[in-house]
């Protein structure tokens, strides 16, 4: 019988971590980076993702998956690359165009940000925060009446839609000509959906 010596041992050891190390697969680090990611670490996360993009270049989900990483470090810039990357290479992945949108809103590209949020809507038209987030794109624009269309949809496909009626409440008030009542009943039944902040407005404009 073959005796092992410490330093066999410790070879063998060495050989199986390699081993193990270099025969995961790109869906193994994406699925770490994904635990990583629920643990909030999300340097982690993107650490596991690069490693999954560098075994499949061609894997959307790893760019969108690294992309709100990235969006949660603040790197809204990087989180716009990964997100456009998912884009080229799944050109009818909705949450990439609607998360892209969403980073740059954060970088006040509110144009760039509609365009984004318009593309989603075509491909998936009954989300209704698509319209509650292109109404907010609109409304940085001060397209007001724009954004009411918007928030109108979003209201119309979910009706429970609370930030949807305070952004709606906010965007008729600050029409050229302001719509006080329509305000005030969209911010009163944003307030009554659990929108705190409805009710302080209210005591601002509504008495």
């Amino acid at each position: 019988m073959k005796i092992y010596t410490m330093k066999n041992f410790l070879f063998l050891i060495s050989v199986l971590l390699v081993t193990v190390s270099f025969g995961q697969t790109a869906e193994e680090y994406f699925n770490k980076g994904y635990a990583k990611y629920e643990l909030q670490d999300y340097s982690g996360a993107i650490a596991d993702y690069t490693k999954a993009i560098e075994l499949n270049p061609k894997y959307p989900f790893a760019y969108y998956n690294r992309g709100l990483a990235k969006n949660n470090l603040k790197d809204y810039s990087g989180a716009i690359a990964d997100y456009t990357k998912a884009i080229e290479l799944n050109p009818k992945y909705p949450f990439a165009y609607y998360s892209r949108g969403l980073a740059k809103n954060n970088l006040k590209d509110f144009r760039g940000a509609k365009v984004d949020f318009t593309k989603a809507i075509e491909i998936d038209p009954a989300d209704a925060k698509l319209y509650g987030n292109r109404g907010i794109a609109k409304a940085n624009l001060k397209d007001y009446q724009g954004a009411i269309v918007d928030y109108t949809k979003a209201i119309e496909l979910d009706s429970a839609y609370a930030l949807a009626y305070h952004n709606r409440g906010i965007a008729k008030y600050r029409l050229p000509e302001p719509d006080l009542d329509g305000a005030c009943l969209d911010l009163s039944k944003a307030g009554e959906l659990g929108v705190d902040n409805a009710y302080k407005i209210i005591k601002e404009i509504c008495n």
